[in-house]
């Protein structure tokens, strides 16, 4: 059962996490069946693309059903159950933040669009500007282009979860806040500062 308290709708808290989040996992239909693969991906202009051969299973799966889910997760902190004190297992927890995406799967086309998306994909990952920007009519890109399918996810419901101990009370969370901070690692650090964002 899904809990309230980890349910955001904020479209902020949304994009931050799609931006944060380097891959996910599109799930299609092929021949009948689940078919799952990870991708990387950007968001650009209000849905998400993937690029990769104009050839194979997903491009087969696609064409055949273009209805598709898109998961994307970011752990943050492992909670063990020593946290609580106790020598039951029960305890342990992990802390993450996950957006799921629902919608129809589409190829573009249009040859200008492809190269802005891939640059806007590039700089996702290479965001210091340091490749030549992605055109048609630039001859070391156009082959590279005419080879490469670019897949849009026009996106018709999404839901967002965030679990970072919204549900404990305050004498538990201020001992996890403790416990992290003595840890100190850097997945440490960066949850601490989403408990605070997200304190109920």
């Amino acid at each position: 059962m899904r809990r309230d308290e980890f349910n955001i709708n904020d479209k902020n808290s949304i994009d931050e996490i799609l931006q944060a989040c380097e891959y996910g996992t599109l799930s299609l239909i092929s021949e009948g069946k689940p078919y799952v693969v990870a991708l990387n991906f950007v968001q650009y202009k209000n849905a998400i693309y993937f690029h990769g051969a104009k050839e194979g299973k997903k491009i087969e799966a696609i064409k055949s059903n273009p209805n598709a889910a898109f998961l994307v997760v970011k752990p943050y902190s492992f909670i063990p159950s020593y946290f609580s004190d106790t020598m039951a297992a029960c305890p342990a927890t992990q802390f993450f933040a996950s957006v799921l995406l629902e919608g129809k799967l589409s190829f573009i086309e249009d040859k200008d669009k492809k190269a802005d998306i891939l640059n806007a994909l590039m700089k996702k990952f290479q965001n210091e500007d340091s490749f030549e920007e992605i055109a048609y009519e630039k001859a070391m890109y156009t082959k590279m282009l005419d080879k490469t399918a670019i897949i849009e996810l026009n996106i018709e419901t999404q839901s967002c979860k965030i679990k970072v101990g919204q549900n404990l009370n305050e004498e538990r969370k201020s001992k996890f806040l403790e416990k992290l901070k003595n840890r100190n690692s850097q997945i440490d650090n960066e949850t601490i500062k989403v408990m605070e964002i997200y304190k109920k």
